[in-house]
Parts: structure tokens; C-alpha cells; sequence
């Protein structure tokens, strides 16, 4: 649980960072891009990868599709919360637990006991209340939302996957990962500089390596509690997503003294009794 706890604080510290760069005139672009160079460098110096292990039995499509979704999904993340507010948004990213879920069962084939049932049954409707509130933005373009719901779904069950990988280091898939999302990311900055004008700025390098450093933290710890988890993949995925979102409302409570109704409060109860039971469900597979 150890892996799930650390994973939790570097996702939600993620968030944070996000949250208080709007304070100030940056570029998502280029925060982005900055976290992946710094997280990349990170897993060099921390790991000394094996290159030699990485040939072409390497599962490269999923390497792919994950360098291709990492970013891609940030950006997502930006434009939704621009055109449906937060609180939508992080409503679609936390319900995508469904994708995850609905695949330990049908692929990864998960046997569910019956407390692990009653923890789902709990947990949905516990998500739902905590992040019911009005949002400020009435727009309708949901296909933001939608592929922010859709990619972090499928992030979750690729991480299974290359967490399943065994025949090479997890850190060194990490590190291709890492350099594909960097990759793309160098022709996105390119075009914010050039064709947009955006200029290079310390502030945006400074958001980056502090987003780089909790990414690689979070995604590490991730990989992690999969390989401890490794017959129980619906544990990490459930944890996972309820964990940030209890988290993430005392941080803004007690920190950004955001407004909490009767029914976030019952939600965020319903939540910490959805956890205890997958806790309590590990002991009894």
C-alpha cells in the first residue's frame, strides 16, 4: 500500500501545481513539455536504464500509444477545463475508473469477491456526490471531457500492462516512454514559439520541472503498486482514483477554502468506506 500512498501524493501534487500556475501568464505547452524533459532526466540518473534490453521484442505499440496518449492527454486536460471548468473535467477523469475496471474483469481476468463488489457499488455513487457541483461553465463541448474520460482509461490499462512485462526492466520501458512524449512534445513548443509566438519563459521551465518531478513520482509509484498488486490490478485503479479524490478535497478545503456541500460530504464518506473494503478485500482473495 505503501506504492498506492505515494503514487496518491505525487498525482495530487500534480494537480496543485497546476492550480497555482494559473496565477500566473504561462504556457501549458510548454509546462508540459518541460515535465517531460525533466522526468526523462530523472529516469536516466535514477535507473541507468538497460538500452541493450530494449530490441524489437519490446512492446513498442503500447510504448507508442503511451508516449502519443501522456501528452496528448494533458493538453486535453487544459483545454476541457478552460471550456467546461474543473469541476467537470476532473469528474470525467476520475469516472474513467470505469475503463480500467470493466478490464481487470474482461481481459485481465480478475475474480471479484463479494467485498470488492460492495466497495465498487459504493465507490461509483461515492463519486459521483463528491464531485457533484454546479460548474460555472454551461458550454457543450463535451468531446473535451469525453477523450480526457476515454485516454486516462486506457493510460490505466496500458501501465497494466507494461507493469506485466517482466522479460525487461519496467524503469527502462519508463525511460522510452518518456522520450516519446518528450519527442512529441519538442514539435508542439516548436509550433507555440514559431507560429504562435509564444515565448520561452523561466516561469514555465520552473512549473515544468516541478510537474516533471511529481509525474515521474507518480507514475514510478504507479507501476510499482501494479507489480505488488499484480493479481489484483481493480485494487490499484479503485485506490488510485478515490485516494486523489479524497486528497484532493481536503486540499481544497482546508487549503483553497473551496465550498464543500452536505452531499460532497456524504460522497467523501462514502468513498473512505469504498477504500476500507478493497482494503479489507485483499486479505480475503
Amino acid at each position: 500500500m505503501l506504492f498506492l500512498i505515494l503514487s496518491i501524493l505525487c498525482s495530487v501534487t500534480v494537480g496543485v501545481i497546476f492550480k497555482l500556475s494559473r496565477n500566473y501568464n504561462i504556457s501549458v505547452i510548454q509546462i508540459v513539455s518541460w515535465n517531460y524533459l525533466f522526468a526523462l532526466v530523472l529516469c536516466f540518473f535514477t535507473f541507468s536504464p538497460d538500452f541493450n534490453a530494449i530490441d524489437h521484442t519490446a512492446p513498442w505499440s503500447i510504448y507508442i500509444t503511451l508516449g502519443i496518449l501522456l501528452p496528448s492527454i494533458f493538453i486535453f486536460l487544459a483545454v476541457s477545463i478552460k471550456h467546461m471548468g474543473i469541476v467537470k473535467t476532473d469528474a470525467a477523469q476520475r469516472l474513467s475508473l470505469f475503463i480500467p475496471l470493466l478490464a481487470a474483469w474482461l481481459i485481465f481476468k480478475e475474480d471479484f469477491n463479494l467485498l470488492k463488489i460492495t466497495a465498487f457499488l459504493i465507490g461509483f455513487p461515492a463519486l459521483l456526490l463528491i464531485l457533484s457541483k454546479p460548474a460555472a461553465n454551461t458550454s457543450n463541448k463535451w468531446m473535451y471531457p469525453a477523450a480526457v474520460l476515454i485516454g486516462f482509461g486506457l493510460i490505466d490499462i496500458l501501465f497494466k500492462q507494461i507493469a506485466l512485462y517482466t522479460s525487461l526492466p519496467f524503469t527502462s520501458s519508463l525511460f522510452v516512454i518518456f522520450a516519446i512524449s518528450l519527442t512529441l512534445m519538442i514539435a508542439a513548443i516548436l509550433y507555440d514559439v514559431i507560429a504562435r509566438k509564444t515565448p520561452l519563459t523561466a516561469i514555465n521551465i520552473l512549473f515544468g520541472a516541478l510537474v516533471g518531478a511529481f509525474n515521474f513520482g507518480n507514475i514510478l509509484f504507479y507501476l510499482e503498486a501494479h507489480q505488488a498488486f499484480a493479481d489484483n490490478p481493480s485494487t490499484v485503479f479503485a485506490a488510485m482514483n478515490m485516494g486523489v479524490i479524497i486528497l484532493g478535497s481536503l486540499l481544497g478545503i482546508l487549503v483553497f477554502k473551496e465550498k464543500m456541500s452536505k452531499r460532497n460530504y456524504v460522497g467523501l464518506a462514502l468513498a473512505l468506506v469504498s477504500i476500507v473494503l478493497i482494503a479489507l478485500s485483499q486479505m480475503d482473495v
